[in-house]
This record gives C-alpha cells, structure tokens and sequence, in this order.
C-alpha cells in the first residue's frame, strides 16, 4: 500500500488544489476539506503514530468519489493537508492548551466541544482516539499552519462561492465527507449517508430534502442531521438569506474502503458512478430549487 507520506511539502505544492470546469455552468460548489494526505516530514517525525494510524482521521478518497464535479459544470475544492495537521472544518482558532508549551493568547477558544474531544484546529488525537504527538508544540506552529493552510483554504472557498453568487445569484456548497461505520446509526439499523444541513438552518430544506430522495432512489440508506449536523463550514457559510446554501453530506467508509487498511474495496467504482449520478441530479436541478 502506498502511504501518503512525504518528505516535506514541496515549495510548489498549494495547500488547497481546486478542480475547474471550462465554464462553471451551475450554481454549486463541491469541497473536500478532510481528503488530503500530503503529509509534512516534520509532522510525521514528531508524531508517535505510525503513518498508517496517523490516516484515521483522513476521509480517505472522498475527493475521488466526488471526482466527477466539474465534468457536471461545478468546481471541486479539495485540501492537500491532512485533517490529522490542520483542520479546515473548524474555526481558525480552536486550540487545546494543554497541546502547547507556551501560553496561547485569550482570544483563542479553548472551550469548544471540539477542542475538548481533542479535535480541534490542531488536532490532540486522531479520530479513532490516539493520542498524535509526543511532545507538547509552541503557539508559533499553530500559527504557522493557520496562515499557510487553514487561511488558503477558506480563501479559496470565500473566492469560489462570491463567484457563483455574482454569476447565478445563488450558490449551493456541498461539504463532501466520510465517517466511520462503526457507531453510526441505532441498533440493528445502519446508516449508508447523513445530510447535515445545521437542522435547516444552513440550506433551503428543498435541496436537502432533493438528495435525500436521490440517494434513497439509489437504494441507500439515509438520515438527516443525526449524528452530523454540520461543521464550522456549514454553519460558518451557510447563510439562506443572503443565498448562500451548504449541505454536508457523510458517507459510511465501509460502502467504499477497507477502513483498517485505508484501501479502496472492489465496489468502489460502483459507489464513485452513484456519487457522479448524485452530482449530475444536483447539477441539473440546483438553479431551480435556489432562489436568485
């Protein structure tokens, strides 16, 4: 298996690489902010992970599934640094103190229920629980990876929707996601999707309601807001009133990878086509169901 590990992150390489089509011809934007796996040499040095449990918060190949975004007229946001180093789904500033040797500055949140499951900005643990670094960090490295990683990509997505709202009116983002298939769903069910719109808050129901429905056509299963609402860019974007919608979708690991081995499964490619088959059905009625 091929690990995504790096020397370092080369000089050339931009945290953030963004999939155009010739001419955006819709008013949607798709992003993976979790799918990235250039991992910095220094990081995986100071880790005390091995590289393959340093992947567990990685959502393994969402940017490949959603791959087929701009052939359906929508650019495609993806970030190329892992969640493991620096989340793009949380507030620039969510940071755990006791991760850090010097004192951090009041302004920064170190209350925020994310921090305190140790996922915050600069995560304390990988989402399967284990602790990532060895050594306590100073605050200058959490700066550092806000400013060369965490701003270019809200940069980046702030520049991508003001641009489809100065063509269409409206902007539809779609925060594209995967979640582990153990403990989603209740007893004796399982959960192949969640759509987290905020609890309606953060999207015209009617577009939530719209992939709802496509997905269960597929034949998956789906549920709303339960137990993912939606992160810092769902709610931090997602503004109805001034026609800014976003809608996180989650799909199960288990449909598409071994999540032990971090591997594509053989049914991958049939999962890919039925994500495609979502992104057309979206693409086609997205102008419609958005007030411009």
């Amino acid at each position: 298996m091929d690990l995504p590990v790096a020397p370092t992150l080369a000089p050339e390489t931009a945290p953030v690489l963004v999939s155009r089509p010739v001419h955006q011809l819709v008013p949607v934007i798709f992003a993976s902010p979790h799918s990235g796996r250039a991992y910095p040499a220094d990081f995986v040095a100071a880790a005390r992970l091995d590289p393959l449990n340093l992947r567990r918060s990685e959502d393994s190949f969402v940017d490949e599934l959603f791959g087929a975004a701009p052939e359906h007229g929508a650019p495609l946001l993806c970030a190329t640094f892992p969640r493991a180093f620096c989340d793009a789904n949380r507030e620039p500033w969510e940071l755990d103190p006791a991760m850090f040797a010097d004192q951090l500055p009041p302004w920064v949140n170190t209350t925020s229920a994310r921090v305190g499951a140790g996922l915050g900005t600069i995560a304390r643990i990988v989402a399967s629980g284990e602790t990532i670094y060895r050594g306590k960090l100073p605050f200058a490295e959490a700066e550092r990876r806000v400013r060369l990683f965490w701003q270019p990509f809200h940069e980046m997505l702030e520049a991508l929707i003001a641009g489809t709202r100065a063509m269409f009116g409206a902007c539809l983002l779609v925060d594209c996601h995967s979640m582990p298939s153990h403990g989603v769903g209740r007893v004796g069910s399982k959960t192949d999707f969640v759509l987290g719109d905020a609890h309606g808050t953060a999207c015209n129901p009617e577009v939530t309601r719209f992939i709802e429905q496509t997905l269960t056509d597929l034949g998956y299963v789906v549920r709303r807001n339960d137990p993912y609402a939606g992160g810092y860019i769902t709610r931090h974007y997602g503004r109805p009133r001034e026609q800014v919608h976003v809608v996180q979708i989650e799909i199960a690991r288990e449909l598409y990878m071994n999540e032990a081995r971090i591997e594509r499964l053989p049914r991958f490619a049939a999962v890919q086509q039925d994500i495609t088959a979502v992104i057309e059905a979206i693409a086609r009625t997205a102008a419609g169901v958005l007030p411009g």
